[in-house]
């Protein structure tokens, strides 16, 4: 039986198909997309305060070279096999170093239903991956180019709304304990289920209407963005083994790298790389990633990640 937040994403899908008038008030969408962003922060928050930060340390930098070298992999495949312009592929590679935030919160839920065990500091690897695609995209784009005006950048990807409310969810619940949440609890965890149904309701409806964009953009963009998260996806398999993580984490870590942002890089790429065009990137991460990830990615990332444990197990 699937769970109930995957059928939200499947009716989702099936109501833009049909071109249905259905679509949450914009109002909803932002106050349903701030309390998802700030439960992850919040519950990657509370279990940084159980853990010396010296622990995770080596972990956040293995993550952000990953987040480094995983455009620089894509993006000639972009160019040379996929004939794309330079800005586009990358703006593209760009998207797929970086991570997507509901992906990894439908990963927890995954997990949560089938009460498997991750190591729930997760969302600070998730934090420290949003950033270092944008920076190798848009050197990728323009080279180290004096036209680029990294002060704006800076600001666009630091105090975007997606990284704020991160770190500040996370800061909050690092200062505030077990204890000192337990009052908001019924809010941002109790709840957080039904959140995030209502937010795959919006992203199916996305999702479906950049389906039609394949027609014009053909098949090899359909290939890349099922195999990018594949062989992704064996990196963060082979992080989560090398951090020593319980098959959840490694299986949650996998989905993490495997994911591809639509919220923080298209912002960040739309003020840096105006000339790239944001329908491809779209297209890809939100159009055929994303669904990919929630009703196939997930589920095999698990399985991926059992085997591993097997093999290195003996």
């Amino acid at each position: 039986m699937l769970d109930p937040i995957i059928l939200f994403f499947i009716f989702g899908i099936a109501a833009g198909l049909l071109r249905s008038e259905l679509r949450l008030p914009s109002q909803v969408y932002d106050f349903v997309s701030m309390l998802l962003l700030l439960t992850i922060g919040l519950k990657g928050g509370l279990e940084l305060s159980k853990q010396e930060f010296s622990t995770i340390a080596p972990q956040m930098f293995a993550v952000f070279v990953v987040g480094l070298i995983l455009p620089l992999f894509a993006y000639p495949i972009l160019k040379i096999w996929g004939g794309f312009k330079r800005a586009d592929a990358a703006s593209i590679a760009a998207h797929y170093g970086s991570v997507s935030v509901g992906t990894y919160a439908v990963a927890v839920s995954y997990m949560a239903s089938l009460n498997i065990h991750f190591e729930e500091h997760l969302p600070i690897l998730l934090v420290v991956l949003e950033i270092p695609a944008i920076i190798v995209g848009i050197l990728l784009a323009k080279g180290l180019s004096n036209g680029t005006n990294w002060k704006v950048v800076s600001h666009e990807i630091f105090a975007g709304k997606g990284i704020v409310l991160l770190i500040g969810g996370l800061l909050i619940g690092w200062f505030s304990g077990v204890e000192g949440i337990k009052t908001i609890e019924p809010l941002f965890f109790d709840l957080f289920k039904g959140i995030l149904a209502l937010f795959l309701l919006e992203m199916g409806l996305i999702s479906a209407s950049k389906i039609s964009s394949l027609k014009q953009y053909g098949l090899f963009l359909v290939i890349f963005a099922i195999t990018m998260p594949l062989l992704s996806a064996l990196i963060g398999i082979s992080m989560g083994l090398m951090f020593g993580f319980s098959i959840g984490g490694t299986a949650v870590l996998a989905t993490l790298i495997a994911s591809a942002s639509y919220i923080a890089v298209p912002a960040a790429m739309r003020i840096s790389v105006p000339e790239a065009n944001p329908t491809l990137s779209l297209t890809a991460s939100l159009g055929i990633t994303f669904p990919f990830n929630i009703l196939i990615g997930i589920p095999l990332y698990h399985q991926m990640a059992i085997k591993a444990h097997q093999i290195i197990g003996g």
